[in-house]
């Protein structure tokens, strides 16, 4: 293999910075040209790529976001568009892609293998939701977990000062990981998330009892996927029926997409992208690279898409026991 390309796609995750940077250095190590596509399938479709050298790559692994842009392509989902890129692939004589990016990432490039044999793709798990399967953590997950979590320290401080109930939501439309990691983080009080059933009369009672207790203030945290819906829906919902009427609800947002990587993910997103490149060498085909246990794994596309990473029942009871 002479020349590979590398890109990010869907929504960025602090760490994919340094997925790129390992997939660059790690390919010119093994004397592979590294081409860089911008915004990824919609760069592919335009042709808005460029070769990188190991310079290009140089102090950008403490960065957020991705220095090679990202996007979601509609054009991709077409056999028109798909056609383009496979041209654009031949033209600049590509013969490999590392994909950095989740479930739709992993769709595309899927499809495209089954129409294009001849490229070879592999990926890394670049997504705060940490919902991908066949890896523990997913770059990002991470950063974006400790960034809620001192978010909802700050919060805690003007909920304690003035008695109050505060209704955080996190990022979360199908996957609750970011909320139920960072509720035990910071002792909230509940925690709902899409995996589980919520039963808001079970709220109300837990939050009316910490009341009656003369409890200073409670938390609750809402993934925004939630079956009894977003954190502004569940507080209209049962706002009437809780006896402190002192309640705010905050939405943290896209805050949780940015910032410094941490060092765990730092050192995933540079472990993967190695072995990402390493994986193309040896004729590793349409698979996600990953980490279980410490240990390397190799996902297959199909695999990793149709089964969702499970949250850990154990970790929800905690939420109960220790609230």
């Amino acid at each position: 293999m002479k020349k590979i390309a590398v890109f990010t796609s869907g929504g960025d995750s602090p760490g994919m910075n340094a997925n790129v940077r390992a997939v660059v250095r790690t390919a010119l190590y093994y004397g592979i040209s590294v081409v860089g596509i911008r915004n990824g399938y919609e760069g592919l479709i335009d042709g808005d790529m460029f070769e990188m050298s190991s310079k290009d790559v140089s102090n950008i692994l403490q960065l957020g976001g991705t220095i090679l842009g990202t996007a979601r392509s509609e054009r991709f989902m077409t056999v028109e568009g798909r056609n383009q890129a496979y041209a654009n692939l031949q033209k600049f004589g590509i013969e490999g892609i590392v994909a950095c990016g989740g479930n739709g990432t992993f769709t595309g490039a899927m499809v495209f293998m089954s129409e294009h044999p001849d490229i070879r793709i592999v990926g890394t798990p670049g997504t705060i939701d940490n919902d991908l399967y066949g890896t523990d953590y997913t770059i990002g997950y991470d950063t974006a977990v400790n960034t809620a979590m001192n978010a909802i320290d700050n919060i805690k401080d003007t909920a304690n000062s003035h008695g109050r109930v505060f209704f955080v939501e996190v990022m979360g439309r199908d996957a609750g990981f970011i909320a139920l990691r960072s509720a035990i983080a910071v002792g909230a009080e509940a925690v709902l998330v899409p995996e589980a059933f919520t039963d808001l009369n079970v709220l109300v009672k837990t939050l009316n009892t910490n009341y009656e207790n003369k409890k200073r203030a409670s938390i609750v945290i809402v993934a925004e996927g939630d079956d009894a819906g977003d954190a502004f829906e569940v507080v209209r919902q049962i706002k009437s029926r809780l006896l402190s009427k002192d309640i705010r609800v905050t939405v943290l947002g896209h805050i949780q997409r940015g910032g410094r990587p941490t060092v765990a993910d730092r050192v995933l997103a540079s472990r993967l992208g190695l072995e990402a490149v390493r994986a193309l060498r040896d004729g590793k085909v349409g698979v996600a690279i990953g980490q279980i246990s410490g240990d390397i794994s190799y996902t297959p596309f199909e695999v990793a898409i149709k089964h969702n990473q499970k949250i850990n029942q154990a970790w929800l009871e905690m939420v109960d026991i220790l609230s």
